[in-house]
């Protein structure tokens, strides 16, 4: 089984962009199902000239993941079919300890703009990565931070 543990924070300020390597990636994606009574969702992903179908299942630190390359024209006949609008961030890479951060700065819709949202990919739910000072709060148990929840909800307050 497919399984993605990630923590997710807030960033403050842009002290990230100086280690940021590489040009962002474009990213637009949009749900086929927002989370139900399983807490499940299926997503299509452009990123760059890529484009993946992507199953998550509930939770926070620890999830059931289930990714999926998927031909860039089929992906694009999908998210026509996303009953709201894709969300489109950059998604830049950054290397911080022996981790790589992804920086996701939201630019649509627009109530998204300006959000700037950091992860990091763990190899176990214990590990403890070091943590940069660009980071804010941690929102990784926070639902109202999961892209589904922000592409149908908004912003939180």
């Amino acid at each position: 089984m497919g399984i993605e543990i990630e923590r997710k924070f807030l960033v403050a300020g842009d002290g990230w962009r100086a280690a940021a390597s590489g040009l962002p990636v474009p990213i637009r994606q949009g749900y086929l199902s927002a989370p139900g009574a399983t807490g499940a969702t299926v997503r299509i992903r452009r990123a760059g000239a890529d484009a993946f179908l992507t199953v998550k299942g509930p939770g926070g630190l620890v999830r059931a993941e289930f990714e999926y390359a998927i031909p860039p024209e089929e992906a694009e006949a999908m998210l026509a079919l996303c009953t709201t609008p894709p969300l489109a961030k950059a998604r830049w890479s950054v290397p911080y300890q022996g981790h790589v951060w992804t920086i996701d700065v939201f630019e649509s819709p627009a109530s998204l703009a300006g959000l700037v949202l950091a992860e990091v990919e763990m190899e176990a739910a214990d590990a403890d990565p070091p943590l940069p000072p660009w980071l804010g709060r941690e929102v990784t148990g926070d639902p109202a931070y999961a892209n589904a929840a922000l592409i149908s909800q908004g912003r939180p307050g």
